[in-house]
């Protein structure tokens, strides 16, 4: 049993197109005890493509577009063999539901900064504290660290779709982002415009 703050989410099959090697067939549903443990055995390319939807649904994203807005359709990175529902349950594993956002009318995509808040060591592209980059909903910014913008882009698909970082002193970003190569730069990844 994994003690988190956490709800738990579940994943169900919905199509699949081809073989898949770890046997995943229509209608199989896969419980999360939280959206930083997967089962044992679980498909790490699935986890990969997965994880920004649910650290997402695990901070209160919606997505408007979807029949229930605490819900996202997920594709396997393998060649699109099977498609996964991701879904948030409540504490009686029940699946959170709120009707579709029947006002939405297309892509809303936010304004977001990503800013440098500690900088140790050698950054390849030179960041220091301070250095902000502006993000308009998920493009990569021209020019930007590959690695770094990888690692921030959970943070930047959550923010961009409502989430709320509720252990942040504002709410509206989390300043924890950190570089894969060594840990020497940290990002503080926000909404501009708060919600």
């Amino acid at each position: 049993m994994v003690k988190t703050p956490f709800a738990k989410l579940k994943l169900t099959v919905m199509e699949v197109e081809g073989e898949c090697y770890h046997g995943y067939k229509s209608g199989d549903e896969i419980i999360l005890e939280d959206f930083t443990h997967p089962p044992k055995y679980f498909c790490l390319g699935l986890a990969h493509a997965l994880f920004p939807t649910i650290y997402a649904l695990s901070f209160g994203a919606r997505f408007p577009f979807m029949d229930n807005q605490k819900s996202l359709f997920v594709t396997c990175p393998d060649g699109g063999k099977l498609t996964f529902k991701a879904e948030v349950l409540d504490k009686d594993g029940n699946v959170l539901f709120e009707p579709k956002d029947v006002e939405h009318k297309g892509p809303n995509p936010k304004d977001m900064v990503m800013e440098v808040v500690k900088a140790k060591g050698r950054c390849a592209y030179n960041y220091k504290v301070g250095d902000k980059v502006e993000v308009k909903g998920l493009k990569c910014p021209e020019g930007f660290c590959g690695a770094a913008y990888h690692t921030a882009f959970p943070a930047l698909f959550a923010c961009n779709f409502g989430a709320k970082f509720f252990f942040m002193e504002d709410p509206d970003g989390v300043d924890t982002v950190t570089c894969p190569d060594g840990g020497n730069i940290v990002f503080r990844v926000s909404r501009k415009n708060k919600e």
